[in-house]
């Protein structure tokens, strides 16, 4: 599904050149659950934003289903964010003047918002356990209750391809678990491609394949990663 090759990502801070990916080759196959491990400055991060058209490479190549991403229009960048793409962020990124309903719904706004599409965003919370926070705004949210209205936004699409930076960086274990434990149900019932960026690998389960980043290079076996298995 995802090619990547010979990625390269340079950012100046000034006149300091910082070179957040060197050259990284690596594949994600359809239907896959990923984890990009690595320290601070890897390149986690950046790798996971070319994947989902929010930046453009220096150099190299990301494509998703035989589209090179930098050679898309503006206008189909757009699309592929918003149809293709769920996006689950570590900050959670809710609006605070909108209930959960209304946080779920937010990249549909500007083509308006069905009866059905709003019935749908109701459904998707009930499913991830927020039956009875619908008129809740952030506020009044638990980080781990915020995170699962992210998780029903990502749903909302039906998409192909979840990224998700983070996802648990700011929740206690039991709660990061909750999380995991729907981004794997999505990943079963829908065959959705799922890619985690985290510093934890208590999440990884037998078949996950892992990519480990270092100084913005690929660390671990073929350009594929390795698939975690259990002894």
């Amino acid at each position: 599904m995802i090619e990547i090759q010979d990625l390269t990502k340079t950012h100046y801070r000034g006149e300091t050149e910082v070179r957040a990916l060197r050259g990284v080759t690596c594949r994600i196959p359809k239907g896959s659950f990923t984890f990009i491990f690595g320290p601070s400055g890897s390149g986690k991060s950046t790798l996971l934003y070319l994947m989902g058209a929010l930046d453009n490479p220096t150099s190299g190549a990301v494509s998703v289903n035989g589209r090179n991403l930098a050679e898309l229009s503006a206008r189909d960048r757009d699309e592929y964010r918003r149809g293709d793409v769920g996006f689950v962020f570590q900050s959670f990124n809710l609006l605070k003047n909108l209930d959960a309903v209304g946080n779920v719904l937010v990249p549909f706004m500007p083509k308006g918002i069905s009866p059905d599409m709003r019935q749908r965003a109701v459904e998707l919370l009930k499913h991830v356990g927020l039956g009875n926070r619908l008129d809740h705004r952030p506020n009044q949210l638990s980080g781990g209750e915020q995170q699962r209205v992210a998780i029903a936004r990502a749903l909302l699409k039906n998409p192909a391809l979840v990224l998700a930076d983070e996802p648990t960086g700011e929740l206690d274990s039991e709660t990061g678990a909750e999380v995991f434990g729907y981004l794997r149900r999505l990943h079963v019932e829908q065959q959705t491609t799922v890619v985690v960026v985290s510093h934890d690998d208590r999440y990884v389960t037998d078949g996950d394949r892992v990519l480990e980043l270092q100084d913005g290079q690929l660390r671990n076996g073929e350009a594929g990663g390795t698939e975690r298995n259990e002894d």
